[in-house]
């Protein structure tokens, strides 16, 4: 831990042992056998900032295509694989893998006062599985076979008859892939906030940031099996002659939509609510008060995605819907504001009672407010069942969609680069180029998403690869081309100053920022073992409470809750934070990335049809699980 005086002789000495202990193996074979978290974390992060500019430039080439009438610059079979793989990427292999798999990673056990997640291996697992999925479905855009029915690749479209490469299984088994990564992260983030918490860490005192984690993890859990049902039923469909969405055999088209939209819409939530955690995280620090209605908003980030369930079929109000069943999904639209709403508001006050510094992180909380409140009143002109049959298949959705999901999603992730950076890192940014690069990033993307609203309204449909002239599109698509072009420039002007300050910031110390959690007791950046001394915790802004981190440097004297003795992590009751008992958590394993090869192997077959072949594949899964489990640590 960052304590104020050097440690004694004593003290020192278990430190010394603990290094040894929790030190991970040097060089490559050490990063492909890392069980630690903040590894697998950083591993998340620079996979999903290779995919985000991979994403962005699918976005740059279709915002090209359509900056004027009648272009040529990629074939309409091409446009139809960009949009396609732009949605994919950025929902899939972006979005949820950076602010779960990064984020999520790095920081919730540094916020909960734990040394590693709760299953390390299978954390491990996630990412090899989350990167072996990533190569799988690029490696069909490099091979001209990249699914070209959208991300949410409607049926029939999607079915044998109309596409019958392998374009779509490339989309099924890949989703499939990808959700088996998203599964074990959800289900390792909830057994770590329930059971891997600091003692004295009740739910009461626990960080916003995870209780949003919380909240997208149980979200995905709940919303992953429609999606990979959805998914399954399409490759039958399309590979061994079964008809679930065949309707001249008893199946039914609106069947997909219907399993689609009852993950797609939560999704949204899923997506946002880490964001919301970040905001929640950064704000306190910067306006250096509490959050106003902290109890309400950790209810209201679970809320959230609960009431999310609900919304699906507002996405079909087209399809021919009873009128009772759109006025019910048409309810559930306006009440999922309410939750949004009461976080806006404690976002909002906290500004305004507290002493806000805007320092470049708060600047993107302060866009990200400004692009979900936009978005949001976008969405609630969605209760009215006959504009949003009218505008359904136009950029005015694309527009509301990429308010919320860029503005609400990215900009916090953003933020969350330039406040956790010098965490990570041991240096500060600079602040300068940090404050230029948001107002960029600002102005374009508002540029880029706002006259979507307008050109919506004046009809123009989504998923088009061109139009003709004289329909008043013109200017509005080449505004948001340009807007397009200077979100990237002010994205590269990010990445740079972060690049640069790497190198060449200065010393950022334990806590640059006086920030309210756990994860700014400790040193920057922090050792393999996290805390030296498992915290105490007795209120929610753990490291503004004099108390408990002076017991924490008397428990680093004494060596109380140092556990240096193994590779442990003391466990909790999962309400009230109290010491249950002491794990042993396993360290390095060769056995997640072999098992994720053999993972991939068994998809690779099923797409190229060798059945028999991937039914072995399966075989060897099984080989490298049995591997897996007798290497179990010590009771």
């Amino acid at each position: 831990m960052a304590i104020a005086t050097p440690p004694t002789p004593a003290a020192a000495e278990r430190m010394e042992r603990l290094e040894q202990i929790w030190e991970s193996r040097p060089g490559i074979l050490g990063w492909l056998t890392t069980t630690d978290h903040k590894r697998i974390g950083l591993l998340y992060f620079w996979t999903t900032l290779a995919l985000f500019g991979a994403g962005g430039a699918e976005a740059l080439l279709i915002r090209t295509q359509l900056a004027q009438p009648n272009q040529h610059v990629v074939s309409p079979q091409t446009f139809d694989e960009l949009f396609s793989m732009h949605g994919i990427t950025m929902i899939f292999f972006f979005i949820i893998p950076m602010t779960t798999g990064a984020f999520g990673n790095y920081l919730l056990p540094l916020l909960l006062g734990a040394r590693d997640m709760a299953f390390p291996r299978m954390n491990a697992l996630s990412y090899w599985i989350f990167l072996a999925s990533a190569i799988f479905i690029y490696t069909s855009l490099f091979i001209g076979k990249a699914p070209n029915a959208g991300w949410f690749n409607y049926v029939p479209l999607a079915s044998k008859q109309f596409n019958p490469g392998h374009n779509i299984d490339f989309y099924c088994l890949g989703i499939i892939f990808n959700s088996i990564a998203s599964t074990l992260t959800a289900g390792q983030f909830i057994v770590t906030i329930f059971k891997s918490r600091a003692p004295g860490m009740s739910l009461n005192r626990m960080p916003l940031f995870c209780f949003a984690m919380l909240a997208a993890s149980f979200g995905l859990l709940f919303a992953l099996p429609a999606l990979s049902a959805d998914t399954t039923f399409l490759f039958l469909d399309r590979n061994v002659g079964t008809h679930f969405f065949d309707a001249s055999h008893g199946g039914s088209a609106l069947l997909w939509q219907h399993l689609f939209w009852i993950f797609g819409h939560p999704e949204v939530y899923i997506l946002i609510v880490p964001a919301f955690g970040i905001a929640t995280s950064i704000i306190p620090a910067f306006t250096q008060r509490r959050l106003v209605a902290f109890p309400l908003v950790a209810v209201a980030e679970l809320l959230v995605v609960f009431v999310g369930f609900g919304v699906w079929a507002h996405h079909m109000y087209a399809v021919g819907m009873t009128t009772i069943s759109m006025i019910f999904f048409a309810a559930a639209t306006a009440m999922v504001v309410i939750p949004s709403t009461i976080q806006v508001f404690a976002w909002c006050m906290s500004f305004i009672t507290g002493f806000a510094r805007f320092k470049t992180p708060l600047l993107f909380i302060a866009g990200f407010i400004f692009m979900f409140v936009t978005g949001g009143l976008t969405g609630i002109m969605f209760v009215a069942i006959p504009f949003d049959q009218q505008v359904t298949d136009t950029y005015f959705i694309v527009a509301h969609f990429h308010y919320i999901i860029f503005g609400a999603a990215v900009f916090p992730i953003f933020g969350g680069m330039y406040y956790w950076f010098p965490k990570v890192t041991g240096k500060l940014y600079f602040e300068r180029p940090g404050q230029i690069s948001f107002w960029i990033i600002f102005v374009g993307t508002n540029l880029l998403f706002f006259p979507m609203h307008i050109v919506g309204l004046l009809g123009m449909t989504r998923r088009v690869s061109t139009y003709p002239s004289g329909l008043g599109w013109t200017a509005y698509n080449l505004a948001e081309t340009i807007g397009g072009f200077v979100t990237l420039a002010g994205i590269l002007l990010l990445l740079g100053n972060l690049f640069v300050s790497y190198f060449r910031g200065p010393p950022a110390g334990p806590d640059p920022w006086h920030g309210p959690t756990l994860e700014w007791t400790t040193s920057s950046p922090p050792p393999e073992y996290d805390f030296a001394v498992i915290p105490r915790v007795t209120s929610a802004y753990a490291n503004w409470d004099p108390v408990d981190r002076e017991a924490d440097r008397l428990n680093l004297a004494d060596g109380l809750l140092m556990l240096e003795h193994g590779h442990e992590q003391p466990t909790v009751t999962p309400v009230d934070g109290r010491l249950a008992e002491i794990a042993q958590m396993p360290h390095e394993s060769p056995w997640p990335p072999v098992l994720a090869l053999a993972l991939a192997l068994v998809f690779t077959m099923l797409l190229i049809g060798l059945y028999g072949v991937a039914g072995i594949m399966g075989l060897v899964c099984l080989l490298a699980l049995a591997g897996w489990h007798s290497q179990e640590p010590p009771e």
